[in-house]
């Protein structure tokens, strides 16, 4: 009985075989067949024998054949085992750079995650793959196996990956003065706003501590020194990282809009793998996060 439970396990391994797995990976990452055969250098005609192969053994479409061509729930599992299986090859065979793939936000991009940048540029054999997310949607790019890790306002783990407390990160609401009403005073309603994108909710929750209004004008700047430099330049007010503002406020640049701190609490989740390289990266992170409160 168990010889035969072995053997099962092991046929179910080959049947999902890295080629296979790393034939998924492809078309996620470049969303067509044709694009997976180039990377691979192999045909389209064994990319599509691989997916069909993979497929057959676990019983369920893996891939929606549309453009681009996107892993379904199912696909993303397995998307997540074949980035795992290369993560630990690469660091096994030592031949080339490691790819890391990580998503953080924009905001601890432009301020406490630059030491982390500083301290990869002096490790050899590892290629840096940054996607900049909200940190409150980057657990999809974890879920999808996009990234082996990620800096996360959710607390709740991904399936299969760890969570550790990083610190938490303090807005500011702070604008030019002279978009402030008489006496100095902010007129929320007439004021414009700069929001990073559709996804970033921080500014209305603000501005609802104030005003039932819905603001004049939305500004997107989907760049953090840029949202910045927007702010400073008077197109509208915002919420600032408090490291980012302090010079500005120092120098009456910018003013405080009110007394209240928005607070977001960080994340750090990865994935639970024996990887040196992940160990490595993560005791960078959680020794440059924020620790305010």
């Amino acid at each position: 009985m168990f010889l035969h439970a072995v053997k099962e396990c092991l046929t179910r391994v080959v049947e999902l075989s890295p080629a296979r797995l790393a034939a998924l990976v492809a078309i996620a990452d470049t969303g067509s067949f044709e694009a997976a055969a180039a990377r691979l250098h192999v045909t389209p005609s064994a990319i599509s024998q691989r997916i069909r192969a993979l497929e057959s053994t676990v019983g369920r479409v893996l891939v929606g054949r549309g453009t681009p061509c996107v892993p379904t729930d199912a696909g993303a599992d397995l998307v997540r085992l074949g980035r795992q299986l290369e993560l630990v090859f690469a660091e096994a065979w030592n031949e080339g750079p490691t790819d890391l793939a990580l998503a953080v936000n924009a905001d601890s991009l432009a301020t406490w995650f630059r030491p982390v940048l500083a301290e990869v540029a002096t490790w050899e054999g590892v290629a840096l793959r940054l996607r900049v997310e909200d940190e409150g949607h980057s657990h999809d790019l974890l879920r999808r196996g996009e990234v082996v890790a990620a800096v996360t306002s959710d607390p709740s783990p991904v399936q299969g990956c760890s969570v550790t407390p990083l610190g938490t990160m303090r807005y500011l609401p702070v604008a030019h003065p002279r978009l402030l009403g008489p006496g100095g005073r902010p007129d929320w309603s007439a004021m414009p706003m700069v929001v990073f994108n559709a996804k970033d909710r921080l500014q209305h929750e603000e501005l609802r501590r104030h005003t039932d209004a819905d603001p004049a004008v939305v500004h997107e700047v989907p760049s953090s020194d840029d949202f910045r430099a927007a702010v400073e330049a008077g197109l509208g007010w915002g919420l600032l990282p408090e490291s980012q503002a302090r010079a500005a406020l120092d120098d009456a640049r910018l003013v405080r809009l009110g007394r209240s701190v928005t607070r977001v609490a960080l994340y750090w989740q990865r994935w639970k793998l024996n990887s040196d390289l992940l160990d490595r990266m993560s005791e960078s992170v959680l020794a440059h996060a924020p620790r305010t409160t």
